[in-house]
């Protein structure tokens, strides 16, 4: 069977819609409003377990049942599409962030929104602390030791005074590691919308859309794709 189309009952062609896995991420989480239908906790009492979402929409396909949706939207219908999406994105492997990672792709996709990889943000070196008065904003100081100097005085002789030195203690605002940890985390989340492309791509459990190759930029801080 073709990826770009199905024949009807009727002998029509239906072409799917083609989107890329973020765009069809943001559809099913934001328009078709799917949930995530998480396995229990591993101590879970043997009364409280169900299955997962993914494995019920496989047992359907195998068996050539109609996948169904509707339950997990108050009041409307979930397209059948976009349930099979959010058991995928479930199924996120331990290996890339699990649980946490899934919830964490699915709410960004429901607010439409990509990780902040603090774009064109470069570390300035800043006081650590500063101080107001009536000339303004100073940086704040601290005695880092002290120096015996004479201070000429009215008489030839001068005088000896102990004087502090000053130094101003600075750091880097953002810590070149927040921008570090910000772009992991940006390519922790393009890891997994890639592994939710290959496993849609590959399930081939789409009825109506189709998951194209198209993919966020690798690195956008770069000159990579």
């Amino acid at each position: 069977m073709s990826m770009q189309g199905r024949i009807g009952r009727a002998g029509e062609t239906k072409v799917k819609r083609a989107l890329g896995v973020q765009a069809l991420l943001e559809w099913a989480f934001r328009t078709e409003k799917a949930q995530l239908e998480l396995p229990p906790p591993k101590d879970a009492s043997e009364e409280g377990f169900g299955f997962g979402l993914e494995y019920i929409l496989m047992q359907r396909a195998a068996l050539g049942c109609k996948v169904d949706g509707g339950q997990h939207k108050m009041g409307s219908y979930t397209h059948a599409d976009a349930e099979v999406v959010a058991a995928t994105v479930a199924g996120m492997p331990d290996s890339l962030g699990g649980i946490r990672m899934a919830i964490s792709v699915a709410e960004m996709a429901r607010a439409g929104i990509t990780p902040d990889w603090m774009p064109g943000v470069v570390p300035r070196c800043v006081p650590m602390e500063t101080k107001q008065n009536q000339h303004g904003e100073r940086s704040a100081t601290i005695v880092v030791g002290t120096v015996r100097m004479r201070v000429q005085g009215p008489t030839a002789r001068g005088t000896w005074k102990t004087i502090d030195i000053l130094a101003c203690p600075v750091t880097w605002r953002p810590h070149p590691e927040q921008i570090a940890s910000a772009r992991r985390g940006y390519e922790d989340w393009w890891q997994a919308l890639d592994w939710v492309r290959d496993g849609l791509a590959a399930g081939e459990m789409l009825r109506e859309v189709e998951v194209t190759a198209a993919m966020p930029k690798v690195r956008p801080w770069g000159s990579g794709p």
